[in-house]
This record gives structure tokens, C-alpha cells and sequence, in this order.
């Protein structure tokens, strides 16, 4: 009470001070005296002081209830502050008691992890070393294509591997079972081996499809795994026994195969009589073999070249349903059938042997020579035998793009083991088809050139074997083309050139010799755009040229011969005028004059005649067309020049007296004779 009593004595006398010094200075601003004002205060605050202590008499009452009331209060505070005094000490303890837990169950729970760990570690341990009486039983008892012996022998593969891991770390468990483990290693080994050997004795069966086995090996190729990794000697016994066996079989199967399929050949085959440059009905002899009836087939392509695409990997030739049937085969129709035979068993064997027996690179290369190997030979063998004998330039140019084509197919199937078989083949069919190039050549270059005109302007044979032949080679090769066969086909052009020159030198007059060329030359870029619509080929420009170059020189040769005077006149008068000879130009007038209305008497008959004409000299009707339309536009040509030049004084009337029709009307006149198509 005394403390809160004194507090508040403090309190006014604070404010006090704050009031007094207000008002201190409000009486010096004012002007009031100090004496008078300090009386007047003294009062005032005793007045105050009598009416505040009356005021704290009349509560004294209030006040002691207060004061209790507050001491109460202190007490029952006091004892609160002392209860939870008590109780934080307790809690206290309790956070350390549960601290303690904390530790004692972290502890427990390292103690559960590691019995757990070491119960897991246990347990897998005694699963992989202990041999279950089920384990034993489809191990001893169950066949081998069963699928319990096989998930068995898979476990005991895995116990096996288990326990020579147990060994090295000088395990005791691992005693107890070795012997078990050993027994059943044995057992099964013993029953693989019985199981692919009677499936490798299945191919020795005659007429036996021995894909059926080889599927079935690759369903248990397991079993191959198992004693390559547990017995190597039986694993060596297992793979020689089957690649003998199956070396036989193969072997067996081609020969007669190949020996079979060659008999379904065409009886009259190609031979050096039916070069480019051998003449027909020729006789050669009694002991010369003879030609073919129907040479052109030697030099043309046709659908023989269906083995490159629609045929590329059709089913095989038959041999004994061909014979029945009687029916025969080109070189290249058997090659495609014993190749693509031989790719497809091949693809399939290597992919046999690099899944089944687990390898890839040299090692299943070296597997696939084993198998294979003896069939290769016996391929090549009898390609050796009959390529060096042959002349069908186009058969063998079809089979060197099939070893192309094979070979890229056996690089899709990601079989390489042939590229070495497919390479040597190409060799060999290359230098073969070289020589027969070559001699092919060199027949153009010897024909001989006849002593009398016994050739005709028509297009020779041998070059319209040149044209069929290069065509078929240039489409053959469309697909890969080969740089060198671009070189043997140019010197080859070069020589059918020569001979043409040679053949149209047999002529006395100029004009059949264009004549001939011009139907040569003609056809070999007809059959060539014939055979190849979609390729123009790099030896026609030379052709083309030849052809519009004679071309250009018949057709002033056929003018010449049907309007010499007028364009001898022409050329004559255009030479006056270019070099001022007014003399020679008067002399001559009457000989225009003259010249001129001839020109307008006969042009007209003229032209009907050259248009007959060359269209009856050239067998190709466009050609002979095309020709006869230089032939009018040349004359039109030249009659224009021949207007221009009877402009001058010296012939300004011959146009008058003669009636010469002016350019336009003539052009009209011209276009009658045109060909229509």
C-alpha cells in the first residue's frame, strides 16, 4: 500500500513540475506579478491538498479491500510459480527419460537390420547350395525336351556357378554338397549329350527337312551353353560331330542340286560363232560348231532381265518338276536359282550358328566355313568349269549385277559370311564377260568389208546388233553402273563407227553413202531410246551427232540434185552482187530469167518427187519425215535468199516476167507437202 501510495505522490508531483513550468511561463508572457501569482498558487494547492486528503479518507475503505485483494492475489500467484517450478523440473526428467528410449531403440533397430542382412545372406546362401529332392528327381528322371528338366538344369547351372565361388573362399557347406552337385553335372551332361546327338543324326536321314532340327536345337540352345561352360571336350564333340554331319549334308544336297539344275540348260548354246562381227550364212566348215538359229537373242535383252528384279528372290528351280514339265532355262535363269539357293540356306545357317553355339566376328565365320565350306567349293568348281567356255555376253552381264544384288540382300539380313564366296564370283564372271567384250570387238573389227555392192542401204545386221546389244547392257546396268563397261561400250561404238564408214565406202555415190549411215546411225538411237525410255545414255551423243551432221549434208545433196541450176544461179548471183560485178550481172539476166521460170514451171513436181523419194529411202517413217521437213525448210531458205537477191536493179524484172510467187504465198505452197502424223 505504502509503494503504491508513494508511486503516486510521484506521479502528480511529475505532472506538477510539468504544470509549473507551463505555467511559469505563461505568467512571464502575460506580465503578471510574480509575487501576486505565487500567493494565489500557494492557496490553490492547499485547497487541493485538503480536498485530495478528504477524497482518500472517504475510500480508505476500497483501498484496504484492494490491498487484500492483491495480497491474495500474490499468494495464489506464488503458488502457482511454485507448482510449475515443480513441474518443469519434471518435465525435465521426462525428456531425458525419452532421450534414453531414443538411443535404447535406435540400437535395437541396427541389431534387427543386421540379423536381417545376415538372415537374408543365409538364406540365399543355403537356397544356392542346398539340392532339393524335386531338383534331383527332373534332373535324373524327367526327358529332356521337358520343360521341368530344363528350368532345373537352369538352377543347377546357377548351384554349380554358386558353389565354385564357395570353393575359393574355402567353404565347409560347400563339402557337403559337391559330391551331389557333381552327380547331377554328370547326369545331366550325359542326357544333353544323348538329346544333340540323336538330333544331329535326325539330318542324315534322307529327304529330311533339316530346318525342323535346327529349330528344335535352337528351342534347347541352352543345352549347348550348359556343357560349353561345365565340359569343353563334349562341347567340342557335340559342335564336330554336327558340323561333319551337316557339311555332308549340305554338300550332298548342292551336288546334286547343281548337277540336276544344268541339265535344264538350252540346248543351243552360245558359242564365239555368235560374235558381233560373225557373218550370217556363212560356211565355216564341217568340224564348226553350229550358231544359233535365232541369233538376236544373243544380243537382246528382253525378259530376261526379270531375274534382276521380279524374279530377284522367287522360289527356285525344281529340276525334277521342270523335267516333267520339259521346260528349259538361260544360264542366268539357272544362276540366279542355284545363287539365291545357296544365299537363303546360307543366311539361315549362319544365323543358326551365331545363336545356337553363342558366337559372332572370325569365330562364326570360321564356324560357317566348317558347314559351308565344301559347298562353296563345289559352287565354285562348277562356275570355273563352265564360265571360261562362255559367249553370252548379256547372260553374263546379268549375273555379275545378281552377285550384286545377293550381296547386298545378305548384308540386309546381317550376314556377312559370303562376301568373300560373292567377291571371288564377281572376279571371275568380270574377266570372263572382259574377254567376250573384248572379242566381240574385236569380231567388228575384222568383218570383212565386201569387193562388190552387195550391201544394201538399209541398216546392216551387225549394226543392229550393236544397238540391241549395247541397250541391253545399259539398261542392265542402269541400276549400278559400271565405269569400266562405259569404256569397253566406247571402244566398241568407236569400231562399229569404222565399220559403218568401212560398209558405206562400198558405195560409189555419195549420196547412198549418207544414205546408209543415216539409216544406221538412225537406228541405233531408236532401239536405244526403245530400250531405255527413262536413261539417255552417254554413247548416243555421239550417234546424234553423226546422224543430224549426215542429215544435214543429204539434204543439201537432194537439193542439189533436184534445184542445182536455181541454187547454183543462187549462189553465183549472191556472189555478183556481194562483190559490186554489175557486168556479170547484166550478162546473166537472160540465164535467170530463164533458170527462174523453169524453177516455176517444175518446183512443184520437184518436191512431190523428193518427197517420195525420201520417204522410200528410209524405212523408219519418222526419220524419213523429219529429213523431208529439213529438205522444205532448207528450200524455203533458199528461196527466200533467191528473192533478196533478184532485188537487185541488174534481175529486178525477172521476178515480173516469170511470175515468181512472193515468200509468203510460196511457204503455203511448201506446207502441201509436208507429212502429217
Amino acid at each position: 500500500m505504502t509503494k503504491l501510495v508513494v508511486k503516486n505522490l510521484e506521479m502528480e508531483s511529475k505532472i506538477l513540475n510539468e504544470t509549473d513550468a507551463d505555467a511559469i511561463v505563461e505568467v512571464l508572457q502575460s506580465g503578471i506579478d510574480i509575487r501576486e501569482f505565487s500567493t494565489r498558487t500557494g492557496v490553490a494547492l492547499e485547497k487541493a491538498e485538503s480536498e485530495s486528503i478528504q477524497e482518500y479518507l472517504h475510500e480508505c475503505e476500497n483501498i484496504i479491500k484492494l490491498h487484500e485483494q492483491i495480497s491474495e492475489c500474490d499468494n495464489v500467484l506464488e503458488n502457482l510459480e511454485t507448482l510449475l517450478t515443480s513441474f518443469q523440473e519434471k518435465l525435465g526428467s521426462i525428456s531425458s527419460e525419452i532421450m534414453n528410449i531414443q538411443r535404447q531403440s535406435i540400437n535395437i533397430s541396427v541389431k534387427l537390420g543386421n540379423r536381417q542382412a545376415v538372415k537374408g545372406e543365409l538364406t540365399q546362401f543355403l537356397d544356392e547350395l542346398l539340392v532339393s529332392k524335386s531338383l534331383v528327381n527332373y534332373i535324373c528322371e524327367a526327358p529332356a525336351t521337358k520343360p521341368e528338366f530344363i528350368e532345373s538344369l537352369k538352377i543347377l547351372d546357377s548351384k554349380i556357378a554358386f558353389a565354385k565361388e564357395q570353393k575359393f573362399r574355402e567353404s565347409t557347406a560347400f563339402k557337403d554338397v559337391q559330391d551331389v552337385l557333381n552327380m547331377l553335372k554328370t547326369k545331366a551332361l550325359t542326357k544333353i549329350r544323348e538329346y544333340l546327338l540323336q538330333k544331329i543324326q535326325q539330318f542324315k536321314k534322307p529327304m529330311t527337312n533339316y530346318q525342323i532340327p535346327q529349330n528344335e536345337l535352337l528351342k534347347q540352345k541352352f543345352f549347348y551353353q550348359f556343357i560349353m561352360c561345365h565340359q569343353r571336350e563334349l562341347a567340342a564333340e557335340v559342335r564336330s560331330e554336327y558340323f561333319d554331319t551337316i557339311s555332308k549334308m549340305y554338300y550332298s544336297y548342292y551336288s546334286t542340286y547343281l548337277r540336276r539344275l544344268m541339265r535344264l540348260q538350252f540346248g543351243e548354246a552360245v558359242t564365239k560363232e555368235d560374235l558381233l562381227g560373225i557373218e550370217e550364212n556363212v560356211n565355216r566348215g564341217f568340224f564348226s560348231k553350229p550358231s544359233l538359229k535365232q541369233k538376236s537373242t544373243v544380243f537382246t535383252v528382253g525378259s530376261r532381265g526379270d531375274v534382276l528384279t521380279s524374279d530377284l528372290e522367287a522360289p527356285i528351280i525344281l529340276p525334277h518338276a521342270a523335267q516333267k514339265a520339259e521346260i528349259h532355262y538361260t544360264f542366268e535363269a539357272l544362276f540366279r536359282s542355284m545363287q539365291f539357293c545357296l544365299l537363303d540356306n546360307s543366311c539361315r545357317e549362319y544365323l543358326f550358328i551365331t545363336e545356337f553355339f553363342c558366337i559372332q566376328g572370325p569365330t562364326a565365320q570360321e564356324y560357317f566355313m566348317e558347314a559351308m565350306g565344301k559347298t562353296l567349293q563345289a559352287y565354285k568348281k562348277l562356275l570355273e568349269d563352265y564360265i571360261p567356255n562362255a559367249f553370252d555376253s548379256i547372260a553374263l552381264f546379268l549375273c555379275i549385277h545378281l552377285v550384286y544384288r545377293y550381296k547386298m540382300l545378305c548384308h540386309k539380313r546381317a550376314v556377312p559370311s559370303l562376301d568373300k564366296y560373292w567377291d571371288s564370283l564377281h572376279q571371275l564372271l568380270w574377266l570372263r564377260f572382259e574377254h567376250v567384250m573384248q572379242l566381240n570387238i574385236q569380231s567388228v573389227r575384222d568383218f570383212p568389208t565386201p569387193k562388190h555392192a552387195t550391201v544394201e542401204v538399209r541398216p546392216h545386221y551387225v549394226v543392229r546388233r550393236f544397238a540391241e546389244f549395247s541397250a541391253a547392257l545399259e539398261s542392265i546396268d542402269s541400276s549400278f553402273p559400271q565405269e569400266m563397261l562405259q569404256t569397253l561400250l566406247g571402244t566398241l561404238s568407236a569400231e562399229i563407227q569404222n565399220l559403218m564408214l568401212r560398209l558405206a565406202s562400198i558405195f560409189s555415190q555419195r549420196r547412198d553413202q549418207l544414205i546408209f549411215l543415216i539409216n544406221n546411225y538412225d537406228m541405233i538411237l531408236q532401239i536405244r531410246l526403245e530400250r531405255n525410255r527413262n536413261d539417255v545414255t552417254k554413247e548416243s551423243g555421239p550417234f546424234s551427232n553423226l546422224l543430224l551432221s549426215r542429215t544435214e549434208e543429204f539434204v543439201e545433196d537432194s537439193l542439189i540434185l533436184h534445184f542445182g541450176n536455181i541454187i547454183n544461179f543462187l549462189k553465183n548471183a549472191e556472189i555478183w552482187i556481194r562483190d559490186g560485178k554489175s557486168d556479170l550481172i547484166s550478162q546473166n539476166e537472160g540465164l535467170g530469167l530463164s533458170i527462174c521460170r523453169a524453177f516455176v514451171d517444175t518446183w512443184k513436181k520437184a518436191v512431190e518427187i523428193l518427197r517420195r523419194e525420201i520417204l522410200g529411202l528410209f524405212p523408219n517413217l519418222k526419220t524419213g519425215s523429219t529429213i523431208l521437213q529439213a529438205a522444205l525448210s532448207e528450200l524455203i531458205q533458199y528461196y527466200d535468199r533467191l528473192l533478196k537477191a533478184l532485188s537487185h536493179p541488174g534481175f529486178k524484172h525477172i521476178p515480173t516476167k516469170v511470175g515468181l510467187p512472193n515468200i509468203h504465198q510460196f511457204m503455203a505452197d511448201v506446207k502441201k507437202f509436208k507429212p502429217i502424223f
